[in-house]
């Protein structure tokens, strides 16, 4: 379980990005995270990552208070955690096996691991036939879709997906979403931020709502609602 317990986040120019979040997230859950621009959703989810340090409160993976790991146990909790974000990030001289085979170099996975698992994250994102195409010969759709396959390789027990489908058109944006969904059904916890109103109600799964750093709405089957 991840909880964040009394969370505030003050920057040095006294503007507040998160104000006294208490917020519970479950195993297995998929839970959207919505609120305008400036709300706070991804101070919150660089809290999780303890990219950025609360200025009071404490995040808390099941026991463990994130913000009090040493630097070797900071690392090996980030493993757990995948992460996909907007604007793809995929290094443009690797080709979509080898993007996906550095996240586990990284890891320190061995090189049996990588020939094995890498084809099999490429085909669960239905990009098999990708496999050695490099960024630039991929659309936008295709481009996200590797994003989650290198999020997805190492078996996080958590994906945050800022903003997945912010780059995308219609049709893709509803292929990243099944894909989302697909691996939330297989076990993995999914926290996602986005704009887009026709995800959030697609997804019908639990709706948080974020304006100006405070929760005003939580929803078990939620709809996006500002």
């Amino acid at each position: 379980m991840i909880y964040f317990d009394k969370v505030s986040k003050i920057y040095i120019d006294n503007s507040l990005a998160l104000d006294n979040i208490n917020l519970s997230i479950e195993p297995k859950e998929f839970i959207s995270i919505v609120g305008h621009s400036g709300a706070g959703k991804t101070t919150l989810l660089r809290m999780l990552l303890a990219e950025e340090e609360p200025t009071k409160g404490s995040v808390f993976y099941g026991s463990t208070n994130i913000h009090k790991l040493s630097r070797k146990d900071l690392t090996n909790f980030r493993r757990k955690v995948g992460t996909i974000f907007q604007d793809f990030r995929l290094l443009p001289r690797k080709n979509a096996y080898e993007n996906i085979a550095f996240a586990m170099e990284v890891a320190g996975r061995s090189d049996e691991e990588i020939a094995s698992d890498v084809p099999h994250a490429l085909n669960l994102v239905d990009l098999g036939d990708k496999m050695w195409n490099f960024p630039h010969e991929l659309s936008g759709g295709e481009k996200q879709r590797v994003a989650i396959a290198r999020a997805i390789v190492n078996q996080p027990a958590i994906i945050i997906a800022d903003e997945p489908t912010g780059n995308l058109d219609p049709i893709n944006t509803y292929d990243v979403v099944q894909i989302l969904k697909k691996i939330n059904d297989l076990g993995t916890t999914i926290l996602l931020t986005t704009h887009n109103k026709g995800v959030v109600d697609s997804v019908k799964g639990r709706v948080v709502t974020l304006d100006r750093g405070r929760i005003v709405r939580d929803d078990k089957n939620g709809k996006y609602i500002l």
